[in-house]
C-alpha cells in the first residue's frame, strides 16, 4: 500500500508582461500603482547599464581587467538592493551592481575592484557587507552565517545572497539551504537563473522544472518569478526579507532572466549561443518592459528618458575618470596582492612577498 507523506508544488509570479502591460490589473502589487517608486527605481537600472557599457569599453581598452556584465539582469539586481535596510547584509557573487549601488557602494570602488586594486572591496558603505565572491556559491555560506549571528545576537537583521543556475549545483548552495531550514535563520537566497552557466546551458545543468524547488527539498518556502519583471522581483523580495525580519525563517527566490551579454569579457557567447535565442531574449528584457509600463501610465515620457540618459553617461564618466585618475596617481605596489587575505602570512607567502618588495619588476616570480 502506498500514500502521499508529503507533496510540493512552486508558484511562478509575473505581473508586467514583455509588452509593458500588466496581466491582471485586479490582482497586482501596491508597488505597480506606486509610480515615484518605479521611476527611481528605473533610473537606477539605466544608470546600471551605462555603468555596464563604460565598464566593457574601459576593458577592451586595456584600462580595466576581466570584467563581468550584468546586461539583463537590472531587474532581478535592483529589487535585491531595494527591499533590503541599511543594517541588512549582502554577500554578492560578482555582478549585481544594481543591489550594490542601490546599498552604497560606488562606481569607482567597483572600477578598483575590476582593475585589480583590492581597495576596491573596502567599500565606502554599507561597511558590513561582504566583498565581491568570485568562487562559485561560497558566498551562500557566507550570508548563512551572518544570519547566524544575527539570530543568536537577537538583531532584526536579515542577510541576502545571490546565485546563478550554474552555482545552484554547488554544495555550498546545497548547505547554506540545509542550516538556513535547520536553525531557522533570517536568510534569503536568491538564484538569478540566467540560463547560461557560461557555457553550459541550463538543460545540460539540471532537469528539475525548477531550480526553485532545491529550496523546498531543504525545507524552506520556494517561489520562482520573472527576473525580468521589476514588479515582480521586488514583491518577492518584500515578502521574502519582511519574513526573515520577522522570524519567520530562511526563503529561496528563483528569478528567471537572461544573460544578455557574454560571462564575461573573457568569454565570447557567439560560439555556443544561438543569434536567435540572444534575439528573442531582447525582446523580453527589463529596461524596455518598465519603460513601456511607465510612459503607458503617462508616468515617464521621452523627453525625460532624454534627460535620464545625458545625466546617466555624464555619471558615469565621473566615476571612470576618478578611477582612472586614481590608477595613475596612485597604484597599488605588487606587494599589494597578498596583504589583503591573510592576518598573519603563511611562510611561503611571506618569503613571496619579500621577493616582490625586492624585486618588483619580476612580480614576485623567480
Amino acid at each position: 500500500m502506498a500514500r502521499t507523506v508529503a507533496a510540493f508544488k512552486v508558484d511562478h509570479f509575473q505581473f508586467l508582461g514583455p509588452d509593458g502591460k500588466l496581466l491582471d490589473n485586479q490582482h497586482v502589487p501596491s508597488l505597480a500603482r506606486d509610480f515615484e517608486r518605479l521611476r527611481e527605481l528605473y533610473k537606477l537600472m539605466v544608470l546600471t547599464r551605462t555603468f555596464d557599457k563604460k565598464a566593457i569599453a574601459l576593458q577592451r581598452t586595456g584600462k580595466l581587467g576581466t570584467y563581468a556584465s550584468s546586461l539583463g539582469h537590472e531587474a532581478a539586481h535592483v529589487a535585491i538592493g531595494a527591499a533590503m535596510q541599511d543594517e541588512d547584509c549582502f554577500a554578492p557573487m560578482y555582478r549585481e551592481y544594481g543591489a550594490q549601488f542601490y546599498r552604497g557602494v560606488k562606481m569607482s570602488e567597483v572600477l578598483m575592484y575590476w582593475g585589480g586594486d583590492e581597495r576596491g572591496n573596502d567599500f565606502s558603505q554599507p561597511k558590513h557587507d561582504f566583498a565581491w565572491c568570485v568562487p562559485i556559491a561560497t558566498q551562500c555560506l557566507h550570508a548563512a552565517g551572518a544570519a547566524m549571528a544575527f539570530k543568536l545576537k537577537k538583531e532584526p537583521r536579515v542577510a541576502v545572497s545571490v546565485v546563478g543556475d550554474g552555482g545552484s549545483s554547488k554544495g555550498d548552495f546545497l548547505e547554506a539551504i540545509n542550516a538556513a531550514s535547520a536553525w531557522k535563520l533570517p536568510l534569503v537566497l536568491v538564484v538569478v537563473n540566467n540560463q547560461w552557466a557560461i557555457s553550459v546551458p541550463r538543460s545540460k545543468q539540471n532537469t528539475a522544472a525548477t531550480l526553485a524547488q532545491k529550496g523546498i527539498a531543504g525545507g524552506l518556502p520556494s517561489i520562482q518569478v520573472d527576473g525580468n519583471d521589476l514588479i515582480a522581483c521586488l514583491w518577492a523580495m518584500d515578502k521574502a526579507v519582511k519574513a526573515a525580519r520577522d522570524g519567520k525563517g530562511a526563503f529561496v527566490i528563483e528569478m528567471m532572466t537572461y544573460r544578455l551579454s557574454d560571462h564575461t569579457t573573457a568569454d565570447d557567447a557567439r560560439r555556443y549561443r544561438p543569434k536567435e535565442e540572444v534575439d528573442e531574449a531582447w525582446e523580453k528584457e527589463p529596461l524596455l518592459r518598465l519603460r513601456k509600463y511607465l510612459i503607458s501610465q503617462d508616468a515617464w515620457d521621452d523627453g525625460q528618458e532624454e534627460e535620464l540618459t545625458n545625466e546617466c553617461v555624464e555619471f558615469v564618466q565621473q566615476a571612470a575618470d576618478e578611477y582612472l585618475d586614481l590608477v595613475a596617481n596612485d597604484p597599488q605596489p605588487v606587494t599589494a596582492m597578498f596583504d589583503y587575505m591573510f592576518a598573519e602570512l603563511p611562510h611561503d607567502l611571506a618569503e613571496q612577498r619579500a621577493y616582490s618588495e625586492k624585486y618588483p619588476e619580476d612580480g614576485g616570480h623567480h
